[in-house]
């Protein structure tokens, strides 16, 4: 929770699924690959009183009971359009948050962002909408933001146009154009897929992260190996994000490859 906020509007999701079912998985742990697909989502919710919170919830348990199916299809050797999934869960869910903003005069305008990643032997995929974000620190040292922040500002970004410091600083870094229910009618997700190899690291964050962050400092925190450390590399992000920010929420989940 950020140091200036009253209750957390923040979600994540960890899940092995396999063809007899799906499991949640807690805050730490360690998996191999060919037993199971892997499912990881952060999301970020937006509404007046506690509808933020409700509608992150609802994006992230909206996968637990979606996304199963299509895995099992997957395992029993189905040729299946991981992308194309994707792209409709995401649907499902931005049709759902909606509905219930039309349903409930306290939920009207509820929205949420959602980043999620689907973890397959050699291979992630990726599904974004909103500003919440997904990293890549490959084993050479290298980091990649692979989401696109869903904002003007996030798009001249992508496009060169302006700099990590001018993006930081610009005043409508926050404007989103597009989130899950809310006020958006067209979805337009950001989808794509990347390879892995050991050593690699996968970052889920959202914007409370970034706020307190810069991309050289996550890259730090999450490229150390020190094994005196008391705490993972996710909990060290966001005690130095809330410390030198806090204005926000903060969640990050890290998926490490060793």
């Amino acid at each position: 929770m950020g140091r200036y906020r009253k209750n957390n509007e923040d979600a994540f999701l960890a899940l092995a699924i396999d063809a007899e079912g799906v499991r949640r998985l807690g805050k730490y742990g360690d998996a191999k690959l060919h037993d199971c697909d892997y499912v990881v989502a952060v999301s970020d919710g937006m509404g007046g009183a506690n509808a933020g919170e409700f509608a992150s919830q609802v994006a992230v348990d909206k996968i637990t009971n979606l996304l199963p199916q299509s895995v099992a299809a997957a395992e029993q050797g189905e040729e299946i359009d991981f992308k194309s999934i994707l792209s409709e869960l995401f649907m499902q869910i931005h049709a759902e948050l909606q509905l219930l903003g039309r349903s409930y005069e306290e939920l009207s305008g509820m929205g949420a962002t959602l980043s999620l990643c689907w973890v397959r032997p050699g291979r992630l995929y990726f599904c974004h909408v909103g500003d919440s974000r997904i990293y890549h620190l490959c084993s050479s040292g290298a980091l990649r933001q692979l989401s696109q922040d869903h904002t003007h500002v996030g798009w001249q970004y992508s496009q060169g146009q302006i700099n990590e410091r001018q993006m930081r600083e610009h005043p409508g870094r926050n404007a989103l154009q597009q989130a899950l229910g809310g006020k958006t009618q067209t979805m337009n997700p950001c989808l794509g897929d990347e390879a892995y190899k050991l050593g690699d690291r996968f970052l889920l964050c959202t914007d409370g992260l970034v706020e307190g962050l810069w991309d050289s400092g996550i890259k730090r925190i999450l490229a150390g190996t020190n094994s005196n450390l008391k705490c993972s590399a996710a909990e060290r992000l966001v005690q130095e994000a809330v410390t030198t920010d806090g204005r926000d929420n903060t969640t990050a989940l890290v998926v490490h490859f060793p």
